[in-house]
């Protein structure tokens, strides 16, 4: 998501919201406020998607036919889907839309294999993995190195997942995004055949 925001759409970050809020500080004190603004509406709508997801997690956590997760990969595919038909000329509205999305993603998705990460940013997993490399080597606690590579791991799916998304950009412009639903789909539909999502 972020490939598709920040080369087919005005160079703003989807995820990145460090990056965007660097990029809305540097406008802002050169005094190109509309451009400014085109870097904060992203990251006020990923905290709305946070907020978005906390809500669901709230009201729907006892939810016995769908588990509030699959409700809010629901509202990523639907966002998704329409940011896909939304023009050029409405970069704004469908940056923030994105990053609307990716807020509700890394709310909603905060575990794997019971370790702490972040599916749409690297940051964190790289400190963690680090972290656990550095523990493995001062302790030679094997479990410390297997956690290491988990993240190490995510950290490298991710690049292969921006360099995806950098082809299907170049090949699919505007509906490049389409392609993010098919997997969010995905996942929505391997969650029935887990038995706690």
């Amino acid at each position: 998501m972020d490939a598709y925001t920040y080369l087919f759409r005005d160079n703003v970050f989807a995820n990145a919201q460090t990056g965007n809020m660097i990029l809305f500080a540097i406008h802002l004190f050169e005094g190109d406020w509309p451009l400014s603004f085109s870097y904060l509406c992203p990251v006020v709508f990923f905290m709305l998607g946070i907020t978005t997801a906390h809500s669901l997690s709230v009201k729907f956590d006892e939810e016995k036919r769908m588990h509030w997760r699959q409700m809010a990969l629901v509202f990523e595919i639907i966002i998704l889907c329409i940011v896909g038909f939304i023009g050029t000329q409405f970069n704004l509205l469908a940056n923030s839309m994105v990053s609307f999305a990716c807020g509700i993603q890394v709310q909603s998705f905060r575990k794997i294999a019971g370790n702490n990460l972040a599916t749409t940013m690297c940051i964190g997993n790289i400190r963690s993995a680090t972290d656990l490399f550095c523990d493995y080597r001062h302790t030679g606690d094997r479990s410390c190195l297997d956690k290491s590579l988990v993240y190490y791991l995510i950290v490298g799916v991710f690049i292969l997942g921006a360099t995806f998304g950098n082809v299907m950009v170049k090949m699919f412009e505007q509906e490049a995004i389409l392609l993010s639903p098919l997997f969010l789909g995905l996942a929505f539909i391997l969650m029935w055949e887990m038995p706690d999502h």
